[in-house]
């Protein structure tokens, strides 16, 4: 595996390929299932499907528009900003769904408009999802999560790097092993801390690391309430945030006590008090700061707690959101232009301005999250002056 990994069939910058382990006979039916299952979801969609009902609110003067729409399901988004251009990075599939047709694709642009491809990554005989960026001393990281079966589960992360953001080394296998790595986070530009959570779900953990390579454990974040992906951001006083999406079961129709996690940490990290926030149960969550405020961004479901619909339910609704985070839970400010597979946004602070990149089906429609798993998705951007923020009413959280 390691020779593998170390010599990839393909070391060109636009075709790195990692050989994983897989369950190919499953994931050769669901290669030829999915233009069965997408073309009558399609139709489907045609004739059914309500209005958007997404509540963008107007004193986020938001402009948005269309980065990536090519007709595939396109997915996992995130954003970077290094050596004056913005780096833009999603999956690209037939479906949520895994396939063995899976691409990381990532994007360069002056302008977070105009976006040249400048790479790509697939397996030969897996999936590839949620790619996160890092920068390590200068240098430009990709971190991926693998998954090896039909489900949407990956089993761990994968890693490679690239000094002008075209020409990357061969994805190596990131450790410790069986942990899903989320978004890394520095203070000082010397070391660097990442959340990452069980790939069989339940526990997440806080690494650490001075180059991007080797992590090392801080301490344990969580553990229990099906917890799930996490993510972490610096309070004012360098203390740590984390937000952890809470699923409380497995269960297709999700669960009417899902939540999102709020802990907190003092320097050295070891030791964390925890709150839980019922306003949402936070998918893909994106931590940022502006002026001593910690905003996130992530997935909203806004339908009530009904039979067979409680919060995450697979036929619910979603939105991609903005919150205000803080010691006692979220308080939601805004939908983004969003519907049905939404969500997984990336985020940078450039010029005075809040650049979004997130994926999203037809903003036009109003489709269930199951059905939106197996239409078209495009990356959408949106741009919202920064001064704008602190102008949103605030909302009492429900905790």
């Amino acid at each position: 595996l390691d020779n593998l990994m170390n010599n990839p069939v393909n070391k060109s910058a636009n075709a790195n390929i990692l050989s994983m382990p897989s369950d190919a006979g499953r994931m050769k039916w669901s290669g030829m299932m999915a233009p069965l299952v997408t073309g009558l979801t399609r139709g489907i969609h045609k004739i059914s499907g309500k209005k958007n009902a997404a509540s963008v609110h107007p004193k986020l003067k938001l402009e948005h528009w269309s980065a990536i729409a090519d007709g595939k399901h396109n997915l996992t988004t995130d954003l970077i900003r290094w050596n004056d251009a913005f780096y833009l990075v999603h999956s690209s599939s037939p479906w949520h769904i895994a396939s063995t047709d899976s691409r990381i694709v990532v994007w360069r642009s002056s302008d977070a408009r105009t976006w040249e491809k400048v790479a790509e990554f697939k397996m030969p005989s897996g999936d590839i999802r949620d790619p996160k960026f890092g920068i390590f001393h200068g240098r430009l990281f990709l971190y991926v999560l693998r998954n090896d079966g039909v489900v949407a589960e990956p089993g761990g992360t994968s890693y490679t790097s690239s000094e002008d953001g075209v020409h990357w080394s061969p994805l190596k296998l990131a450790e410790p092993k069986g942990w899903l790595f989320w978004r890394a986070k520095t203070l000082d530009g010397k070391r660097w801390y990442m959340p990452a959570y069980w790939n069989k779900h339940g526990k997440s953990l806080l690494l650490t690391s001075t180059d991007g390579e080797k992590w090392e454990e801080v301490s344990l974040i969580y553990e229990g309430d099906h917890n799930d992906e996490t993510d972490i951001e610096f309070l004012p006083d360098g203390s740590l945030l984390a937000t952890a999406r809470l699923e409380m079961s497995g269960n297709l129709f999700g669960h009417k006590e899902a939540c999102t996690l709020i802990a907190i940490s003092e320097k050295p990290y070891t030791k964390w008090t925890y709150v839980k926030s019922l306003v949402t149960r936070l998918d893909g969550p994106n931590l940022f700061s502006h002026e001593g405020t910690i905003y996130a961004l992530g997935r909203h479901h806004p339908d009530s707690n009904t039979f067979m619909n409680k919060t995450g339910s697979i036929v619910g609704r979603k939105r991609t959101s903005l919150y205000k985070v803080d010691a006692e839970g979220l308080t939601h400010l805004s939908d983004l232009p969003s519907s049905g597979d939404t969500g997984y946004p990336g985020v940078v602070i450039h010029n005075d301005h809040l650049y979004i990149c997130y994926y999203t089906n037809d903003i036009e429609r109003d489709v269930s999250w199951g059905m939106g798993l197996f239409l078209p998705s495009e990356i959408r951007m949106a741009k919202i002056p920064l001064s704008n923020l602190s102008e949103l009413v605030p909302q009492d959280p429900l905790n």
